[in-house]
């Protein structure tokens, strides 16, 4: 990976795109930018679940879709494509997702929908989902090298289905899994 872009989903909003971008920055060395422009992802929601689906943004995004892939958002081969929105992802087998990417893959998507402590009855707290966020995306960039879920806790490719364990985790990846990232990131 070369670089990294950010492509605005829906109605992702400009401030949580820079401070995600600014920190994939710092976390992998490598460029990191926000593309110019949103993806549409009104075809992917569904009305019985009140949800978008996560799997057909992600292949929409790598035009790999029957859909027709939109040409402003096709991945360079050097370049990761991390599609960011706040509105609520699923795929079929689960209630929600927080995020999705294929193993080896150039694309990944993430949604901070849940990531908002109202969601709780809690009082906001930008900079704790500013941190969730940041969280599944790194870890999500972490499937797109290979890496697989860790089993240590503070890893932050350790799996997480709710915002609690999301919280336990810490942001960036044990030695091992660092071993493994580290040949994907030469310039």
């Amino acid at each position: 990976m070369k670089a990294i872009e950010l492509q605005p989903l829906g109605d992702a909003e400009p401030d949580v795109l820079g401070c995600l971008c600014r920190a994939l920055q710092e976390t992998f060395d490598v460029p990191a930018s926000i593309r110019g422009g949103t993806m549409d992802i009104g075809r992917f929601f569904d009305d019985r679940r009140n949800q978008y689906n996560s799997t057909a943004i992600l292949h929409q995004m790598g035009g790999s879709s029957s859909l027709r892939p939109d040409p402003h958002v096709a991945p360079d081969a050097r370049t990761l494509l991390v599609g960011v929105a706040q509105r609520d992802l699923f795929i079929p087998i689960l209630t929600y997702v927080f995020g999705e990417a294929a193993l080896g893959g150039s694309v990944a998507v993430v949604s901070y929908h849940r990531f908002r402590n109202e969601l709780y009855g809690l009082q906001p707290d930008k900079g704790l989902m500013l941190e969730r966020l940041r969280k599944v995306a790194i870890h999500e960039i972490g499937h797109t090298m290979g890496l697989v879920h860790c089993p240590l806790q503070y890893c932050v490719m350790h799996s997480a289905s709710y915002v609690e364990e999301l919280d336990l985790k810490g942001h960036e990846f044990c030695p091992h899994c660092t071993g493994l990232v580290s040949p994907h990131l030469t310039l």
